[in-house]
This record gives C-alpha cells, sequence and structure tokens, in this order.
C-alpha cells in the first residue's frame, strides 16, 4: 500500500522559489560532472521503502501549507559533507501543485497517508489559471481567508 511523506520546506517562500533552487541544484550538478538528480537528505531513513517508492510522494509544506509534491523515486544511503550518514530521498523533477491544505510546524519528516493527502492541482505553471494575483492569493491563504 502506498504512504506519502511531508516535510517543512525550510527557507522558501513559494512553489516558484522552490522550483528555481531545484532548477538551480541540476544546473550546479551537471557543472561538477555528477548525475543531475534532486534528493532531500534526512538523517532518519524512512522504514517504509517499499511504500514510498511504490507511489508516493513528498509533500512540501511551505508557509504553513501543503502547496506541491514530488513523486519519491527511491531511498539511498548517503553521506553529508561532514561525513554524517544520511538517507538521500531522491525525488522526480515534476513538481505537482496540490490543493492547499494548512499544516503546524514539525521537525523532520512525517508518513503522509493516502487518504490525507491532498488532490492534484496540475504540474506547477499550470495550477495558476485565475485572474487573482500570487501574492494577494498568498496573503488570503496565510490569513486562512481561502485554502486555495
Amino acid at each position: 500500500m502506498t504512504v506519502h511523506l511531508i516535510k517543512l520546506c525550510v527557507g522558501v517562500d513559494t512553489v516558484q522559489e522552490l522550483k528555481d533552487w531545484q532548477a538551480e541544484r541540476l544546473k550546479r550538478l551537471a557543472r561538477a560532472g555528477q548525475a543531475p538528480r534532486l534528493s532531500h537528505r534526512t538523517l532518519q531513513t524512512p522504514k517504509r521503502r517499499q511504500e514510498l517508492i511504490d507511489g508516493g510522494s513528498l509533500y512540501w509544506v511551505i508557509k504553513g501549507f501543503i502547496l506541491v509534491r514530488q513523486r519519491v523515486v527511491d531511498l539511498v544511503p548517503d553521506v553529508k559533507e561532514d561525513g554524517t550518514a544520511c538517507c538521500a530521498i531522491v525525488l522526480d523533477k515534476e513538481l505537482v501543485a496540490t490543493r492547499a491544505q494548512g499544516r503546524r510546524a514539525f521537525q523532520g519528516w512525517r508518513y503522509l497517508p493516502v487518504s490525507d493527502a491532498p488532490p492534484d492541482m496540475g504540474p506547477v505553471g499550470e495550477a495558476d489559471g485565475d485572474d487573482m494575483p500570487r501574492a494577494m492569493r498568498a496573503d488570503l491563504r496565510e490569513l486562512r481567508l481561502i485554502d486555495g
């Protein structure tokens, strides 16, 4: 049975900022001659590996709301720059916008059952088809006046 992960996207204020950061990361890896692979490192290795790579996604919480997800491709052992062993959560490059869902702050990552995951709104960039400016939408969402 599929399961997802949820994680705070620390230091990022918008989905576009996450998209830009990841694009730059892929460029840096390519310039360094490394495989252009997106991954997020975590000290704790998820124990439910098979359930995660069998259709699971990492749902990013940005400014208090789940706003986007990326499919989990694999979980692999890795080592941080300081030599600390960790787990790399390998992610698909495609960002999929989700319906905004409020979440309180927490540390690390958490499992997210499929039944609790917000519905998809489409690939990032295509879900912004309304007339409301993004900044206004973000302000209204932060004030909890809208959920989208």
